[in-house]
């Protein structure tokens, strides 16, 4: 991304009491600067700001250069599940603590914005992942995914057993929890939680991580990203199954439907300042070097 900034799109976290002054802060810093203000109609509404244009996510994604996500990382997921057939990319603003996506704080909000205004910033690249459930043949559901897709067992203290095939070759049968599918984004996330292994975030990959394993020999996987999975549902299984995108997309599954994920056909373009370093947020969030 090489092209001037001349109208920025403004995400807020939803329902977030101080979310609206600090709105309010962004707006007059970018003015000041002659760059047009999109206000997400969300956002709008939820804050009652009716002094700046506000659109639909759709047409702010036409209109802008570049979105700023002003809240967590969950906020930013969001956003980018909303914007992901869209070309344009995102900057995230922490309202809290430092994000592993959102790494600007409001601190810090006026000299980095500054900096990537002028052009002095770092852009990446990040894998999506789009997750289909198809039932009888039929496709009845297809979300995308920013961290994560995870097939998990639902209300009932019983295993899940699911079978797993990659680029049309038989991998396993397994029972367990349920099986955690993430990007290299999503690895530090549930992923990581599960034992699963930390992946820089331009890696063009997947990871695979099971969730409580009946056997202890099933690990995580990483495979190629442009690699298709797709997980069935046993017919003999007695536990309900849920198939979650990002920890905010709920979907229910039954026996016998098969879940296909694969990469989405679009990446999110993130928006770092100039010093951004990916292993120094490893080291501050995971608390790296610390004396326990």
């Amino acid at each position: 991304m090489h092209n001037p900034i001349n109208t920025v799109g403004i995400i807020g976290k939803y329902a977030n009491k101080d979310i609206g002054e600090q709105i309010k802060t962004l707006n007059d810093f970018l003015v000041q600067r002659e760059i047009n203000v999109v206000l997400d109609q969300n956002t709008a509404e939820s804050t009652a700001i009716s002094n700046l244009r506000s659109t639909s996510r759709q047409e702010m994604a036409a209109l802008c250069d570049l979105v700023i996500v002003m809240g967590g990382d969950g906020t930013l997921l969001n956003s980018a599940r909303s914007l992901a057939y869209y070309d344009v990319p995102l900057l995230g603003i922490n309202m809290g603590h430092l994000g592993f996506l959102t790494d600007i704080t409001i601190d810090d909000m006026d000299s980095k914005l500054s900096e990537i205004l002028s052009g002095n910033f770092i852009a990446e690249e990040r894998l999506l992942l789009r997750a289909e459930i198809i039932r009888d043949g039929v496709a009845i559901s297809d979300n995308i995914a920013f961290n994560d897709v995870v097939v998990h067992k639902w209300e009932e203290a019983r295993m899940l057993e699911f079978e797993t095939v990659i680029d049309n070759a038989f991998v396993n049968t397994q029972r367990s929890d349920g099986l955690i599918l993430a990007t290299p984004t999503g690895s530090t996330a549930y992923a990581l939680s599960g034992g699963g292994p930390i992946l820089t975030p331009t890696l063009h990959a997947i990871v695979l991580v099971p969730i409580c394993p009946h056997t202890l020999s099933q690990r995580p996987l990483v495979i190629g990203g442009d690699s298709v999975i797709e997980i069935t549902i046993s017919e003999g299984g007695h536990a309900r199954a849920q198939v979650t995108c990002d920890g905010q997309i709920n979907l229910g599954v039954v026996a016998g439907d098969r879940i296909k994920i694969h990469r989405h056909n679009q990446k999110i373009t993130l928006l770092h300042p100039a010093d951004y370093n990916y292993f120094e947020i490893l080291r501050a969030k995971l608390r790296w070097g610390e004396k326990l």
